[in-house]
């Protein structure tokens, strides 16, 4: 396919990683973080060890800022980062790119359309563990990564040239028509395992064998307040997938709080209780397992 030049604002462990995939399928791919990790990427590239694609190495470029457009821009910033790693990328350096946010939560579209024009405004998912070891060294830990996209305001065929990219680079990767149900889906699955692995301090097989209850629970909290806001979301099929990973699995909020960095929260607990408040949907699980992670977070 034609080759993309392509930016990637965040170089993360999933920025990080979709960098390096794009880099080795032969695309243009721009980097931008602060100025020590930008040096460090331009100097030494992207280094990938995966489970799933092997060990590789590649070179990127790095920069502190957009300063030419590309065909698309993948956000892989953290929520608790998101509004001010967007100076990054100032509209008019974008031009006409496709901007595919790989967050978790569901409200940085709303900041999304306001920045950037709604027409090149895409929904996109993940899922993946990935980390970033230290600028530029990426560990892939999952035998897969699968994601998708969806946009209520960009044109499906510019999806699916993204898609086909991301494919070819080695992503699994689908377009849907739906984006609520593709926001909402990942929501039903990472809400669970986000607070209850960051609250007890457990990984997923400490979680769904010593308080599988409360994780039915809480799933089911989340299923509603997804079906409220249009997703289609079946909760055993993702209960299902929980039995799936291995035990050692820790979400990115419990690495998170075991090394002291902000907390997702808010974009992940905070945006589930908001939806169930504007559906009038009780949750009590969830509203006290955020009100327990805040205290211990001092939020």
């Amino acid at each position: 396919m034609d080759t993309l030049n392509a930016a990637v604002l965040g170089p993360g462990g999933v920025g990080g990683l979709l960098a390096g995939l794009l880099a080795r399928a032969g695309h243009r791919v721009t980097c931008l973080a602060g100025a020590k990790t930008a040096s460090a990427l331009r100097s030494g590239g992207i280094t990938v060890n995966s489970r799933q694609f092997g060990d590789f190495a590649t070179n990127v470029t790095g920069d502190t800022e957009l300063r030419t457009p590309v065909d698309l821009c993948v956000v892989a910033v953290k929520a608790t980062a998101f509004a001010a790693a967007l100076d990054r990328v100032p509209p008019a350096a974008l031009g006409d790119g496709l901007v595919v946010p790989l967050l978790n939560g569901v409200d940085h579209m709303a900041a999304l359309r306001e920045r950037y024009r709604p027409e090149q405004v895409a929904a996109g998912t993940i899922t993946v563990e990935s980390t970033r070891v230290a600028p530029g060294l990426i560990e892939h830990g999952s035998p897969f990564t699968k994601i998708s996209l969806a946009s209520a305001t960009a044109p499906r065929e510019r999806l699916e040239a993204v898609a086909r990219a991301l494919a070819d680079a080695g992503a699994e990767t689908q377009v849907l028509g739906d984006e609520a149900s593709v926001l909402w889906t990942k929501m039903a699955f990472l809400a669970p395992m986000a607070l209850l692995t960051t609250r007890h301090g457990l990984p997923v097989g400490g979680v769904r064998t010593g308080h599988r209850d409360e994780m039915l629970a809480l799933l089911a909290e989340t299923a509603a307040v997804a079906r409220a806001c249009g997703a289609r979301v079946d909760a055993g099929a993702v209960a299902a997938m929980y039995d799936t990973f291995p035990a050692r699995t820790k979400s990115s909020m419990l690495r998170d709080a075991e090394a002291g960095r902000p907390l997702e929260l808010d974009a992940i607990g905070g945006a589930l209780l908001r939806g169930a408040r504007a559906h009038g949907i009780p949750a009590p699980v969830a509203e006290r397992l955020v009100a327990e992670i805040g205290a211990r977070a001092g939020a």
